[in-house]
């Protein structure tokens, strides 16, 4: 054995703890998994938004032709180009950036609600402070105390326990949100567009029927069980190969326990794997 990684886990169904691993309460950054709720407003208010726009609006995507082709067409309905995205410095940076689909929603419901375009990202803009509310009505938390910070892309990030990541990823799926109910169809029927074919978040999407997922860096997974279930895991010193196999551990899916390590030649060199402990 290489290496090593701790990691923490919570199934909340029905407002109760069902399943748990490690510490529940466990405060980190949502990150990524945040970009569901993020997606909210759009799901509400843009009542024609195919599936397809509405899925990168809450995807970490992996820039493939499909994947840019969705953000083009959020920003062809803002009004705006690659250059109006503030996920980089560069109009190709910024198209090909794995939250460019989120930028383009939010660019387009700033257009929507007459609000600035520039700065949309930053603390203090409508756009922001909607997304806290909607993070504070997920989770049940209140939101002046729900701690934020830059995330990797530019926007806030919101720091809850897991336990009220999963409790939102539930409520997400049990329609509890005005909105949820489109967000979920979208990321249902857009498994690849969310992440990508070798994206933890896609693949636990193929793999569990009716389920949503996704991933957050550092390590973290949320997803919403059809059956109304929502999980929340996080590997505790932020190592993203190792989300998949701890995730499918905790939900007991054996064809996805363990992730493949390839070196630079495209070679199977090693395998990590989940072991039972405290």
């Amino acid at each position: 054995m290489e290496a090593e990684h701790l990691v923490h886990a919570v199934a909340v169904r029905d407002g109760r703890v069902t399943e748990q691993a490690g510490d529940p309460a466990l405060v980190t950054f949502l990150r990524s998994s945040a970009k569901p709720f993020q997606a909210l407003p759009l799901a509400r208010d843009e009542r024609d938004l195919p599936d397809g726009e509405l899925a990168i609006a809450c995807a970490s995507h992996d820039a493939l032709p499909e994947h840019i082709a969705a953000v083009e067409a959020l920003l062809a309905r803002a009004e705006a180009t690659a250059d109006d995205l503030e996920c980089g410095l560069d109009a190709a940076a910024k198209l090909r950036h794995n939250c460019s689909g989120k930028h383009a929603g939010m660019l387009l419901h700033a257009q929507r609600q007459g609000w600035p375009r520039e700065g949309y990202r930053l603390a203090g803009h409508p756009v922001q402070e909607e997304g806290r509310s909607l993070i504070a009505e997920a989770t049940g938390n209140a939101a002046a105390e729900i701690a934020t910070a830059v995330d990797g892309c530019g926007v806030l990030t919101f720091a809850v326990s897991l336990e009220a990541m999963a409790r939102a990823f539930a409520r997400l799926v049990a329609d509890e949100l005005d909105g949820a109910g489109r967000v979920v169809h979208a990321m249902r029927e857009n498994p690849v567009l969310i992440g990508g074919p070798d994206a933890a978040d896609t693949a636990l999407m193929h793999a569990i029927p009716g389920a949503v997922a996704k991933r957050g860096a550092e390590g973290l997974m949320c997803l919403g069980l059809a059956d109304g279930t929502g999980v929340a895991v996080k590997v505790a010193d932020g190592a993203n190969r190792a989300v998949r196999p701890a995730t499918a551990a905790f939900l007991g899916l054996g064809d996805l326990l363990a992730t493949p390590v390839f070196n630079s030649r495209g070679e199977e060199v090693g395998r990590v794997f989940p072991r039972s402990g405290n």
